[in-house]
């Protein structure tokens, strides 16, 4: 098997991870299933390295591994765990329409992406859309969901999938710059939890449609 088909392999089940954490149930299974899906990015990266014989991905990985699949998941799982608003769950929008939907986007990623003619991915433009089609996917999450939980993994999902264009794309940026990504993500998210704990502490809600105090 290639080097490229491997990628693009496990691009794909980025979907499917994306999938998972979007229709987990409780927080603590959507913290496990993004960390299960970090894992498969970080396989990408390592993947890329040898692909693209950029000893920068490498780092990338290693930096990843610790950020997302182990320090991010567990920050979620032990802060968000606790949290619980039964009447915050029910999402806008049924399974089976944000299946249909998501399978909408990803098809519309890879038409867009089909039209880029970049060497650096020539051989990789599924891996493309998916990257492409991860963003929206997050973007989803965060419009079909009332509880502020859920929102806070749709920009985890949107923030991976940024993250794969920019090693697609630019392979050989220094490591300075996935440092300063990883950094980028962690403080978003402990601030987020924090805002979320915060919130659910004063209001007694994790409804963001209940969030209209602050409403002109």
């Amino acid at each position: 098997m290639s080097g490229t088909l491997i990628v693009n392999c496990l691009a794909g089940l980025l979907i499917i991870t994306s999938l998972l954490v979007i229709g987990a149930k409780k927080p603590t299974s959507s913290a496990l299933q993004y960390s299960l899906q970090s894992f498969v990015l970080v396989l990408i990266f390592v993947a890329l390295a040898e692909i693209k014989h950029a000893h920068e991905l490498n780092m990338w990985a290693i930096t990843a591994f610790i950020t997302k699949v182990v320090l991010v998941p567990f920050l979620m799982y032990r802060a968000l765990g606790s949290l619980k608003d039964p009447a915050a769950e029910t999402a806008v929008i049924s399974t089976a329409a944000t299946v249909l939907i998501a399978a909408l986007i990803v098809i519309l990623s890879y038409v867009v992406v089909g039209h880029v003619q970049l060497p650096a991915v020539a051989n990789l433009k599924p891996a493309l859309g998916v990257s492409l089609g991860h963003f929206f996917l997050g973007l989803l999450c965060i419009v079909t969901h009332r509880n502020i939980l859920k929102q806070i993994f749709g920009y985890c999902l949107m923030e991976n999938g940024s993250h794969l264009t920019l090693a697609l794309l630019a392979s050989n940026a220094p490591e300075i710059v996935e440092i300063g990504i990883a950094t980028d993500a962690i403080f978003a998210v402990v601030i987020m939890i924090v805002i979320a704990r915060q919130i659910h502490r004063t209001m007694q809600t994790l409804d963001a449609k209940q969030l209209t105090a602050l409403k002109g």
